[in-house]
């Protein structure tokens, strides 16, 4: 066991990290362009802030939660999902006192949840994710999605699906709850046990249930019970969209798993050789920041799991290379000889040009071999007769030449070469 990772989390391998870098990269880069600036929060909060953030209804909470006591009996929670540990920096640092909206992003963000591994699913996963506070018009809801498609465009995920729904505001969802529970009430009794629970605290959530959820497609739709203000924003984001050329489905059954959502959500689903995938979820949170102690405050946000992103990559067959892990690598024969050639590798790095040089005392020809397979473009041989005579024998990999020039010039020679 020992060597063993625990069940349902994996290790990043060397050979990955030019992709999880990529994704990252590409996470920063987009979302500088809309003006999103990085967020990092702890790996764990209070457990009270999901229970009353991500809602106490929802799997999540209820049997998928990391929670323990520390040492001051304090009851801990590593955190399932990103957005409740940013609401609650921004109420915390008074982040909804600078200009608005505040528009925040995180890469590379862990969390946790327990259940059942499988593909594309770890108890230690991690999410990509951008959350907006303070922007109630459905433009910003246009934006993110936006930005949601051009992310997984750029991760070489295509093929893409955008369904939208909404679920409505606190004003027009009792309302609607009294309509679902009477729907459902004669049915009751052939539904789960979680469902059951739900049934007086959030009906809304029994239509997500994976179990029940196909004994009820004739359910009323929150979409057909909308308020006047909940169904204007609506058209004003599927405008939006069209504005955007952005096409979309809409899908009056898309609830998500968490009970914060309100008015939009939407799904980002991919085309795989396994059938369809969701690579992205999101929607509004007008209510969240009140609900953890801030003003009221409209937000709304998307995650995406970086697993999930590479596990498509590879089904779509669009995972990229790996890059070559030096430009150039010194070859030595001799202490001497050694000696400058790690004096040229510092000048080479110093030059941003990735070198290296043997550390493992192998002979001329096997560290020929050893540049061939980390994809060294060029090599830059320094032995006896190369340092009386004040040159290096610089060979181009790629085209099988060799010349020779004078040793202070090697590092422009590669630099122009690389």
């Amino acid at each position: 066991m020992l060597t063993q990772a625990p069940k349902g989390t994996q290790d990043m391998l060397p050979k990955d990290a030019h992709r999880w870098q990529t994704i990252e990269d590409n996470m920063r880069s987009i979302c500088a362009l809309a003006g999103y600036r990085e967020i990092r929060t702890p790996i764990f909060e209070h457990t009270e802030l999901f229970q009353r953030g991500v809602g106490e209804t929802t799997d999540v909470v209820q049997k998928e939660m990391y929670t323990f006591n520390d040492k001051g009996n304090r009851s801990i929670t590593l955190k399932p999902e990103g957005t409740a540990g940013a609401v609650r920096a921004l109420v915390e640092a008074h982040l909804y006192a600078d200009i608005q909206p505040v528009k925040l992003y995180y890469a590379n963000c862990p969390c946790f949840r327990y259940e059942k591994p499988q593909s594309g699913r770890l108890r230690q996963f991690h999410q990509n994710g951008v959350e907006v506070f303070g922007a109630k018009d459905a433009s910003v809801d246009a934006e993110i999605i936006d930005l949601a498609m051009k992310l997984l465009n750029a991760n070489g995920i295509g093929d893409l699906e955008l369904n939208i729904n909404s679920i409505g505001c606190p004003k027009c969802r009792s309302a609607y709850h009294e309509k679902l529970k009477g729907y459902l009430s004669p049915k009751l009794s052939c539904l789960c046990e979680t469902c059951k629970g739900r049934f007086e605290r959030n009906p809304l959530r029994i239509l997500d249930c994976k179990e029940d959820a196909a004994k009820l497609t004739d359910a009323p739709a929150m979409l057909d019970n909308l308020c006047e203000e909940c169904a204007e924003h609506f058209e004003k984001l599927k405008g939006y969209l069209d504005a955007l050329g952005i096409r979309y489905n809409i899908d009056a059954r898309i609830v998500r798993g968490l009970d914060y959502y309100t008015k939009t959500v939407f799904e980002i689903i991919t085309d795989t050789p396994n059938g369809k995938l969701t690579v992205c979820g999101g929607g509004r949170y007008d209510g969240l920041v009140e609900e953890l102690g801030g003003p009221a405050t409209p937000g709304i946000g998307f995650g995406m799991g970086i697993e999930r992103m590479i596990m498509v990559q590879d089904l779509r067959g669009v995972a990229p290379e790996a890059p070559a892990l030096y430009d150039a690598f010194v070859v030595t024969m001799g202490d001497e000889a050694r000696k400058e050639g790690l004096r040229l590798v510092n000048e080479l790095r110093a030059a941003d040009i990735r070198a290296d040089i043997d550390h493992a005392n192998r002979s001329m020809k096997a560290q020929f071999k050893y540049a061939n397979k980390v994809g060294a473009k060029q090599v830059v041989v320094i032995a006896g007769d190369e340092m009386e005579k004040g040159v290096v024998r610089l060979r181009d990999m790629t085209a099988g030449e060799e010349r020779e020039l004078p040793r202070a010039e090697a590092v422009s020679a590669i630099a122009q070469a690389k």
